[in-house]
């Protein structure tokens, strides 16, 4: 990286000021490296897309732009750097700010906030910069401080994968049997009514362990124990959701993939599919289409998907998946497919 100059691997920075702590992820511009651009953007809650004023908007920066999209990452900054080489001049900024925005916005990116910067000067870094008085908007680390990024959990369909069984047997718990795992999403409480997939399975939670305590309500992101009315054939990778509100399950998966490995994805590979805790056999059965980020055109039919290219994939799993969409959760509505052959 040094020697050309560039960024390949994901970079985690971690800092805090008074107001909050972030984790930065440094990723890779060029088309080569696009599947670490996803790896760093897909848990990211906001996305900073570097242009240079001198240039304004290229096709790199398109393709972060369609990626942040893809991604459903909920704020996009538009950092236009190098204003010092332009003379700080509000027209330049005006027209790549004007032009990424229209850009973004067909894509479906919710928010984009334009920022006039000198990286180098440090102008509209940490402090308003004194050569650009006709910017009236926040600096980047204010805007970073203030914009609203905690999206409330609490208030999307409750999800509890489970991740481990307790089954302590002792004399203590001769009967304890318990559920352990982090709420993806929503709330739970005790005498509610919920339901096991993919057996579809009815009970009633009856107790929820925290922290080595009795609670009556528990919700996301909390790892709790869960204790259901009933004996249950439940194992790891199960999904509980209220009985009322569970997702449909399916063995046939369409979904956009970006495909990270080395090797090709080809029709009839056989793969492993990895869902929130529950990992299952399936087969790849078509590849309808392959995205080119350059123009947000489908090719159609590819046969194959190789590194860094996004694509439309259709998959049959060996056993059912209950699954959300990835509009409505990021946790439960993604997935990573594994070859079976090298992990």
């Amino acid at each position: 990286e040094r020697e050309q100059g560039i960024t390949i691997d994901v970079a985690y920075r971690y800092f805090a000021t008074t107001r909050r702590r972030f984790i930065l992820a440094d990723t890779p511009g060029h088309v080569q490296y696009t599947r670490n651009m996803v790896t760093g953007a897909s848990t990211a809650e906001l996305a900073v897309v570097l242009v240079d004023a001198r240039n304004g908007v290229v096709e790199q920066t398109r393709r972060h732009a369609a990626v942040a999209a893809l991604l459903r990452v909920p704020h996009v900054v538009l950092a236009v750097n190098k204003m010092d080489l332009v003379d700080y001049a509000e027209p330049v900024f005006a027209a790549i700010a004007e032009e990424f925005t229209a850009y973004a916005a067909s894509l479906g990116v919710p928010e984009i906030t334009a920022i006039p910067i000198s990286a180098l000067a440090g102008d509209n870094v940490v402090e308003p910069s004194a050569h650009m008085d006709w910017y009236g908007g926040p600096t980047v680390l204010e805007h970073l401080e203030t914009v609203p990024v905690s999206h409330d959990l609490t208030a999307c369909h409750a999800r509890f994968p489970v991740q481990y069984v307790i089954r302590p047997q002792s004399a203590e718990y001769p009967d304890y049997r318990g559920y352990a795992g982090q709420i993806a999403a929503g709330v739970f409480r005790v005498g509610e009514a919920v339901s096991v997939l993919p057996s579809g399975r009815t009970t009633t939670i009856t107790g929820i362990d925290a922290l080595g305590e009795s609670v009556d309500i528990a919700w996301a992101p909390q790892s709790v124990t869960l204790r259901l009315a009933d004996d249950i054939d439940i194992s790891r990778g199960d999904l509980i959701a209220p009985a009322d509100d569970a997702p449909p399950t399916t063995q046939d998966v369409e979904a956009t993939v970006c495909h990270v490995a080395d090797q090709p994805l080809s029709v009839g590979q056989r793969v492993l599919l990895k869902h929130t805790t529950r990992t299952v056999k399936a087969i790849v059965k078509d590849i309808p289409s392959r995205l080119t980020l350059d123009d947000l055109s489908q090719h159609p039919a590819p046969g194959q998907l190789v590194a860094n290219d996004i694509g439309r994939v259709v998959v049959r799993t060996a056993e059912p998946l209950a699954l959300d969409s990835y509009e409505d959760s990021r946790r439960t509505g993604s997935f990573l497919l594994i070859d079976p052959a090298d992990g």
